[in-house]
């Protein structure tokens, strides 16, 4: 495959099965055969895609001294700031040259997983700042929510199988700001080397111009490019194992742009959408077949996470 497919899921969300099951099939087909997709007709507006970059770039452009005090130590970039090259890839020692906030789960009243996730952090200096956040994390979270029902059917689940593991789930907001590139990377660093996401699916803001990039099956990069009102939904680790590889996790990376344009910054959105720690991703027995026997050990969401989190550099032996 050598371009990304678009899909909308108005077709899933209308009272046409026929139009739910096209939706239903193109997506699955999609994740089957790159792990991508470029998504129409989700929940987040113009007004607030706006408003969400605008408090991103307010915050970005603060001085040091002022997003410093927002990096929390001893929760593993959880939540609030993470200074520029702090992260690598995973089998990586070079820093990408990005730094990036997150906005955590805001749990139901009464869950029991309220006291398991740290707190979000209060940016003072922007009074919208987690406000516009918020509201832009829980229509993402809604996106999500249909996009793992649609999956669930195709695989031959309950279509509301993932409702109770994203329900209170560990997921995470992260804007990133690629700064100007000033001087010639150290050791081939990029601005995001290659990688597969952690998580269930993460749906991308920000994917409109140049930089990022998909490995297809065949091993060759291609761009990846949304309109502006497409939003770039993957298929994470997690779900990946889950499905035994029926639905493929793809390696992406965000390269430098060309040398003429270094002196910009880019910034994009993804949301990293994950289940609960104690989900079971065990593979599932609709995904095993006689030609497809189980490529993975038995292992739960959060054991999954904690293992990643020590090889991105994130958290320390």
């Amino acid at each position: 495959m050598q371009q990304i497919p678009s899909v909308d899921l108005r077709d899933f969300l209308s009272d046409d099965p026929a139009r739910k099951q096209k939706f239903v099939n193109e997506i699955g087909k999609a994740y089957e055969e790159i792990g991508f997709v470029a998504l129409k007709g989700h929940f987040l507006d113009d007004k607030l895609v706006e408003s969400l970059y605008g408090e991103v770039r307010n915050f970005f452009s603060l001085p040091l001294e002022n997003k410093a005090k927002y990096e929390i130590p001893g929760i593993g970039g959880q939540r609030g700031y993470v200074s520029f090259g702090k992260e690598h890839a995973k089998g990586r020692s070079a820093g990408d040259l990005k730094e990036f906030w997150h906005f955590g789960q805001y749990v139901s009243e009464g869950s029991k997983y309220a006291g398991e996730y740290p707190d979000n952090v209060e940016v003072t200096e922007l009074p919208k700042f987690n406000e516009v956040g918020k509201e832009a994390y829980q229509m993402l979270e809604k996106t999500g929510v249909y996009v793992l029902r649609a999956l669930a059917l195709y695989i031959g689940l309950d279509e509301f199988y993932f409702d109770k593991f994203i329900k209170d789930g560990n997921s995470i907001l992260r804007p990133i700001h690629y700064p100007p590139i000033t001087d010639e990377p150290k050791d081939g660093a990029v601005r995001a080397a290659a990688h597969g996401d952690i998580n269930l699916i993460t749906l991308l803001m920000g994917a409109q111009g140049k930089g990022l990039q998909v490995q297809n099956h065949n091993g060759d990069w291609i761009d990846a490019m949304a309109q502006p009102d497409e939003l770039m939904i993957n298929v994470g680790d997690m779900l990946s194992r889950h499905t035994n590889n029926k639905l493929k996790s793809t390696i992406h990376q965000v390269v430098n742009p060309p040398r003429e344009l270094w002196g910009s910054s880019r910034y994009s959105i993804p949301f990293f959408m994950h289940p609960v720690s104690d989900m079971s991703l065990n593979c599932l027995p609709e995904c095993i077949d006689a030609n497809n026997p189980k490529l993975y050990e038995d292992i739960t969401a959060g054991e999954f996470l904690h293992e990643r989190l020590v090889e991105l550099g994130l958290i320390k032996k």
